[in-house]
């Protein structure tokens, strides 16, 4: 077994990018100052980018052999373009990073002291968020109900920032599921994990690629995704249900015995059909979420489509949509 403590072990840096190109000039400064003490790559991933971003990375890898960059035929979402960066990265340690610079490369060389000591996976823990007071309680009311609901231990607060094993990312890239949830999946794998929390800048420029529609889609794939919870919770929604229609039964029943009329009112009937037809969407909905997924699973579509290349990821041949 390698001596951590002595080695010299080669990083790969993954950004993922998605009409970023107000951001890259100070990003790819930053990067060709940054000096983590190990030999380093760095590997961009275009998210079908509608704006400059793709010329700019191709231009910055032709001036920097370090560099690469790989690019989607259209926009697969965020997670996909992690997944594309873990499967083709290259080095001993990987690190992903927003591209925005709200996770700073600088931070990863407590990150490298963390893996130098054992830990397999290092990740960020945002100690201060620079967002709206709407947007930190959405956040801290998501990681709250997924630690409660999730069946694996997923730390609050723990976005995808994180420097992990070249073991932890081979056994990341066998998992097959399309519906990508990687701070979860990374927190499945297990093996040896700590965090090192951080305060999470602003943006540093340009807007973020995740609107709310984004961040809740983001969120239901994390907890349909390690949790069985939202079916439970329709399986209780139903029983309670049954037990206010048995509690009606037993009051009319209560009332026929004693020889007073029921009383008859339109209110009643409509209040009673609205819920039970509202509990049976519910529990519609929560079964749908799930079969959705399904349906996606088995088609068996790769993850991405790969539109064109450029750097030290050209040497390797081939590349496959994966």
């Amino acid at each position: 077994m390698t001596d951590r403590s002595t080695s010299e072990p080669e990083i790969c840096l993954i950004f993922p990018c998605y009409n970023e190109q107000e951001v890259l000039p100070d990003l790819l400064d930053v990067l060709r100052l940054l000096d983590l003490g190990i030999p380093m790559r760095f590997l961009f991933i275009d998210d079908g980018s509608a704006d400059k971003t793709l010329p700019i990375l191709q231009d910055a890898c032709i001036s920097d052999q370090r560099m690469a960059c790989l690019s989607f035929s259209r926009n697969f979402g965020h997670q996909v373009a992690v997944t594309a960066g873990l499967k083709h990265a290259k080095g001993d340690i990987v690190a992903i990073l927003d591209a925005d610079l709200q996770d700073p490369p600088e931070l990863l060389k407590q990150f490298i002291e963390k893996w130098r000591e054992g830990y397999d996976v290092v990740y960020g823990i945002r100690a201060n968020r620079k967002e709206s007071w709407f947007l930190r309680t959405c956040y801290s009311s998501f990681y709250h109900l997924l630690e409660k609901s999730a069946n694996i231990l997923i730390p609050r607060d723990a976005g995808d920032f994180a420097l992990m094993d070249r073991k932890v990312v081979d056994v990341l890239n066998t998992l097959p599921e399309h519906n990508r949830f990687v701070r979860g999946l990374r927190g499945w794998v297990g093996f040896r994990q700590t965090g090192v929390k951080y305060a999470r800048p602003a943006r540093h420029a340009g807007k973020p690629s995740y609107n709310m529609k984004r961040l809740t889609r983001l969120a239901l794939d994390g907890l349909l995704s390690f949790s069985s919870a939202p079916l439970r919770f329709s399986a209780w929604l139903g029983v309670s249900a049954a037990f206010l229609g048995f509690c009606y039964l037993a009051y009319a029943l209560g009332v026929f015995l004693s020889g007073k009329e029921l009383p008859e009112g339109w209110t009643s009937t409509v209040v009673l059909i609205l819920f039970l037809g509202g509990v049976q969407l519910i529990v519609l909905g929560i079964l749908g979420e799930y079969l959705g997924r399904i349906f996606e699973e088995v088609k068996g579509r790769p993850h991405y489509v790969l539109g064109d290349r450029a750097g030290w990821i050209t040497d390797i041949d081939p590349i496959k949509n994966c």
